[in-house]
């Protein structure tokens, strides 16, 4: 059995105080790579044939920080930044996958950032996913316009009238995920008025990636599915309602 020569490369753009949920969804990503079944093979034998089909993952934390700094996430965690944004080695056109976790939703970002945003979604072959409050940094990267997006539920009039004119169509009171050419936007399903009884509060991230990996041509159908069941993602209908 031939073994998958790919890499596929994933920048995570995580940014000061950015939400570690939904950074944690890069790790179903993690699952479905060679490194991360080579690993498992000595424990599980089967696994090691379909190691082979996998293809090697490589994931880096882009920032406004120098590398090897510490880039402050919520929760206390910090994690270590890989590459500037102006680093040669994730320029546009490096990456196949733009991966944006939650960031302050008031924050404006800097022209740096965002120019380097809109020009990695420039590339058809860069994938840009964004979860929860990553939309405003995608909107302000000019990333929504023309586009069906999420972004968190209870959000949707802000996000209507923050990008008013960028000709957006949100759903995210829909939809937990949605798809619009290269650009893959998740929801948050946390209702205001329950918040209270903390009966929301879910991050849409992992079903985001999930149907991105059942979709992407980029891995093999049996490792997408094999990262999806290990991380036990991947179940919930793409509508609300449903």
């Amino acid at each position: 059995m031939a073994s998958n020569p790919t890499t596929i490369r994933i920048g995570v753009l995580a940014l000061p105080d950015t939400q570690l949920l939904d950074v944690a969804c890069v790790d179903v990503f993690g699952n479905a790579s060679r490194e991360y079944l080579d690993l498992l093979s000595a424990a599980m034998p089967p696994v090691a044939a379909l190691a082979r089909l996998a293809p090697s993952v490589s994931i880096s934390y882009v920032s406004t920080v120098q590398p090897g700094e510490p880039i402050h996430a919520t929760s206390s965690a910090k994690l270590l930044c890989s590459h500037h944004v102006s680093d040669p080695a994730v320029r546009p056109g490096t990456l196949d996958v733009v991966f944006v976790p939650g960031v302050d939703p008031t924050a404006s970002f800097s022209s740096e950032t965002t120019d380097w945003l809109a020009a990695h979604g420039a590339h058809e072959r860069t994938d840009i996913l964004s979860v929860c409050t990553g939309i405003y940094l995608c909107g302000q990267a000019g990333l929504l316009k023309g586009r069906k997006v999420c972004g968190p539920r209870d959000l949707q009039q802000d996000l209507t009238q923050t990008f008013n004119g960028h000709g957006a169509t949100f759903l995210g009171h829909e939809l937990r995920w949605v798809q619009d050419g290269n650009f893959w936007s998740s929801a948050l399903d946390w209702p205001a008025t329950d918040y209270l009884l903390l009966s929301g509060g879910i991050t849409n991230g992992n079903d985001m990636v999930a149907a991105y990996l059942r979709q992407s041509e980029k891995w093999p159908k049996d490792i997408a599915e094999l990262a999806i069941r290990s991380t036990d993602v991947g179940e919930r209908p793409q509508r609300f309602s449903e």
